[in-house]
């Protein structure tokens, strides 16, 4: 065996060390994904609070992602908040599936 031949030590390791390994490995591959999963969070969030909404479909958006966060929440089990959120996700849906929801209004009077 050559020095450039990497040493396969988990076949000499017993049963409990190779399952104890695996274990930290597995646990150090979560760890990394949960860092990563913050990241691309915060990243996220900073996008969505850098700019106003261009639109209703972007602002649903944001308050989609808002509300989900809330979801998570031991409040939001509530039946009641539960079938409170999913009504309100369908009807972002349905509004934003229609171009000519709340066209009809009235443009809000400008500042002078």
């Amino acid at each position: 065996m050559s020095s450039d031949t990497p040493v396969p030590l988990d076949h000499h390791r017993g049963m409990a060390a190779q399952k104890a390994t695996e274990l930290r490995r597995l646990r150090a591959e979560v760890e990394a994904d949960e860092q990563m999963l913050r990241q691309r969070h915060n990243e996220l969030q900073a996008r969505l609070v850098a700019s106003p909404a261009e639109n209703w479909f972007a602002a649903s958006e944001k308050a989609r992602y808002l509300i989900n966060l809330l979801a998570g929440t031991p409040q939001a089990r509530d039946p009641r908040w539960k079938s409170l959120i999913a009504a309100l996700f369908d009807d972002f849906d349905r509004l934003s599936a229609d171009p000519g929801e709340g066209t009809d209004r009235a443009p809000p009077p400008e500042a002078s």
